[in-house]
């Protein structure tokens, strides 16, 4: 099993050919780069990503978190008139942690 923070040393797994996510982190990029290490140069097979997430937990509310953040990062990238029609409520759930 290899960490999240494993990033910062250099790691690829190109022989990886599944990705098993337990415990997400806030940050929906830190677990996407860690899913990404398996898709690096070198990688011949096609990678399965799993989330194991129990019902009514936590962690299913930081997905719902990390689902929101991108849809609204999604938006506000699509055209310069999104960022127009945001409310400050919206303008702070952007930089909230």
């Amino acid at each position: 099993m290899i960490s999240l923070r494993a990033g910062g040393i250099g790691l690829n797994l190109t022989a990886a050919d599944y990705v098993v996510h337990l415990d997400p982190w806030w940050n929906p990029a830190v677990e996407d780069q860690a899913s990404d290490r398996a898709h690096r140069i070198g990688q011949e097979r096609p990678v399965t990503i799993y989330r194991l997430i129990m019902e009514g937990s936590i962690e299913e509310r930081i997905l719902a978190l990390h689902r929101d953040k991108r849809d609204l990062a999604s938006e506000l990238l699509e055209g310069g008139e999104v960022a127009a029609r945001l409310t400050e409520d919206e303008l702070i759930d952007l930089i909230r942690i």
